[in-house]
């Protein structure tokens, strides 16, 4: 449903400037997919571990993912799918004579879930990055981009240039000459994807997450401090990204100094919302 509103969407904007947000939920859990050939292609095809998930009950779709017999199958058939919609919204934009001026970014909003019944280690779906979906290690939050635009970015580049998702406001801010409404963190990341030198690159990166009781992490440069388990007995991880990008030596014990400073960001870029308590702060302090 959502790929053929993209598709009817672009077709009756074709003729004026348009922004279309395609929030794809493939591949997500729970892993389900239609009964069709592509499902068929990948059946018995990978060593399966049926998941049994809730398939009745009060809690049918209310919480919990259904089961699915093939789970490493339907994720493959939830890849091939996207890839599909993918195509067609890039053939749909060139039957409209609309894809030369059209900016294409694909992006994923976190790493791999291992949610219903799903084997990221299986497909090597983090490479060699550490973590999953809900992690603030690398492989919960490191997730490639991919930009498209004939005549604009070059083709067959690459950058290692880090940015996050709330630089795309300013970044489209600037490629339609307009002023940011809104107050923003983000930084126009526009001469990153044209492929120019000057670049204004972040001091900082600052991430919260309120589940799994609680984690914070600052990237700065090659540096990342962890403050994991807040809610309870937290603890801190120091990694340097460019030396151990896998995040298996924690050298917190060795650059303390760094810590420190680190720990300083993490505490100014913290902001408190009593309705998003991230820990008991009087007890922190």
């Amino acid at each position: 449903m959502i790929q053929q509103k993209a598709l009817k969407f672009i077709a009756e904007n074709k003729s004026k400037p348009f922004f279309l947000y395609v929030p794809v939920i493939l591949p997500h859990a729970e892993l389900v997919v239609p009964e069709d050939s592509v499902f068929e292609r990948f059946k018995g095809k990978f060593p399966e571990i049926p998941y049994k998930g809730v398939d009745s009950g009060p809690q049918f779709r209310k919480g919990g993912y259904a089961s699915q017999s093939y789970p490493k199958a339907a994720y493959a058939a939830m890849v091939t799918r996207l890839d599909k919609y993918v195509g067609e919204i890039v053939t749909e934009l060139k039957r409209q004579g609309i894809y030369e001026n059209t900016l294409i970014v694909f992006m994923s909003d976190n790493g791999p879930h291992k949610e219903g019944g799903n084997d990221p280690d299986f497909f090597d779906s983090n490479g060699m990055y550490r973590g999953y979906k809900r992690d603030l290690y690398e492989g919960g939050i490191r997730v490639p981009t991919i930009v498209s635009r004939q005549g604009h970015v070059p083709a067959g580049t690459e950058s290692d240039f880090a940015f996050a998702f709330w630089d795309y406001l300013p970044t489209f801010a600037e490629l339609l000459d307009r002023k940011i409404p809104v107050k923003t963190d983000g930084i126009s990341v526009l001469p990153t994807l044209l492929g120019q030198k000057e670049q204004k690159a972040h001091d900082f990166f600052y991430f919260e997450f309120h589940e799994l009781n609680g984690r914070q992490a600052v990237v700065q440069g090659n540096w990342k401090l962890l403050h994991l388990n807040l809610q309870k007995k937290s603890v801190y991880e120091l990694y340097n990204t460019a030396s151990d990008p896998s995040e298996v030596h924690n050298v917190i014990s060795l650059y303390p100094e760094k810590a420190e400073e680190l720990k300083k960001i993490m505490q100014d870029a913290h902001t408190t919302d009593h309705n998003w308590p991230l820990f008991n702060e009087e007890k922190d302090r």
